[in-house]
């Protein structure tokens, strides 16, 4: 039986297993995963999650995931989902994840996405965007760094100037995964001098008058990260998601589903029990040094799993995520990090394509500490919310 997290609220020791129902979903995932990716996935799978070929290939496998309601399967019925909880949305994830992210860039529409159009979108928005996420066809991208403010989100300067019932938006983001391809971007933009409460988002569609994409030559994959300027772009204040001013708010919940949508701790362990089988098989997993530093990427990955499950069980009970989610997504960015190190130092021409499948696990690995937030980011979380440290003064 397969312990899955563990839970000391109320003093005690608990563990808590899987049960046959989340069993059966995930070997219903693992039989859909090997009748659909192709015999050379692993290869395939070295493309950029937002490269031309694997976001076309993302659309095609998305909607087939969504014939098998296995696309949103924890979103509410009425929407589209099965009403699933919070274990079955990790399910998916890790299994997704395992198997190198087929889902394409189309892996945020169901983690923070559509979840946070669900919960702040209006009517309409909702209407004019849940479905094609539902079904497997909706690609988005999100204007959130830009030069000079990338983790500090809250010294952004690209501006909206509300002009009668239109905002006109002028700025430049940067880093921008998925901008060549994305159909609509979720823009943070300021909307006033306040530096927090001064900033809104806008949905725009991003073949809107006055967007200019430009993509950015990048180590991990053809097409995945761009810049993106926006000259006097004229949006209607309907794009606007929830109120002038209400993007902290927003975002505080759109990043805390993100970080715990990504388990990256999954790939991880998956790519070094693939790097120990080589090993293994070679008879060179003999010394004790070797044993040790797998057992200590191991370790890290056991570690960044629990702190992750353990959100989970908070989620489920419904409870508030707070400075937690940090510690969790810092934890996981250690274990990347190791099991990147283990196969570099072990197996290094895996780099040079004589393994797949950790050639892919490294160059997913590389961003892991800036992707979702970057790990100094996360530490001044953990120091400031959780051990109580003074902020730096800005």
């Amino acid at each position: 039986m397969v312990v899955r997290s563990f839970d000391h609220s109320d003093g005690d020791f608990m563990d808590f297993t899987w049960t046959e129902q989340e069993q059966a979903f995930r070997k219903r995932l693992q039989k859909f995963l090997a009748a659909t990716l192709p015999d050379d996935w692993e290869r395939f799978s070295q493309h950029g999650p937002a490269s031309p070929d694997l976001t076309k290939y993302a659309e095609g496998f998305c909607g087939k995931l969504a014939d098998e309601n296995l696309l949103t399967p924890h979103w509410a019925r009425e929407i589209g989902g099965e009403g699933l909880d919070p274990w079955h949305q990790s399910i998916l994830s890790e299994e997704m994840w395992i198997a190198g992210e087929p889902r394409g860039g189309q892996y945020m529409n169901v983690n923070w996405i559509g979840p946070t159009l669900i919960k702040y979108g209006s009517q309409v928005q909702q209407e004019q965007y849940l479905p094609a996420i539902t079904e497997g066809y909706a690609l988005w991208c999100q204007g959130f760094s830009e030069p000079g403010s990338g983790s500090d989100l809250a010294s952004l300067r690209t501006k909206a100037d509300l002009d009668g019932d239109e905002y006109v938006v002028n700025g430049q983001k940067i880093w921008t995964s998925y901008a060549g391809l994305a159909q609509n971007c979720f823009l943070l933009c300021r909307t006033s001098d306040d530096r927090k409460r001064g900033i809104t988002i806008l949905l725009i569609p991003m073949d809107t008058d006055g967007i200019t994409v430009r993509q950015i030559p990048s180590l991990i994959g053809e097409g995945d990260i761009h810049e993106v300027f926006f000259d006097n772009v004229r949006v209607p204040t309907s794009a606007r998601l929830g109120e002038e001013g209400q993007a902290w708010e927003i975002i505080g919940f759109s990043l805390t589903n993100e970080r715990l949508g990504i388990p990256r701790y999954s790939l991880a362990r998956s790519a070094l029990d693939r790097a120990v089988s080589i090993l293994k098989q070679r008879g060179v997993f003999d010394s004790e040094a070797t044993k040790i530093e797998a057992a200590h990427a191991a370790a890290l990955c056991e570690a960044s799993r629990m702190a992750s499950y353990a959100i989970v069980s908070r989620r489920a009970k419904g409870e508030k995520i707070g400075a937690e989610a940090s510690s969790a997504r810092f934890a996981t960015i250690m274990a990347e990090r190791r099991v990147a190190e283990f196969v570099v130092e072990y197996l290094p021409e895996a780099l040079a394509d004589a393994h797949p499948y950790l050639k892919m696990h490294h160059q997913r690995g590389i961003v892991a500490g800036i992707a979702a937030g970057a790990a100094e980011i996360q530490l001044n979380i953990i120091a400031s919310d959780v051990l109580g440290l003074p902020r730096e003064p800005r």
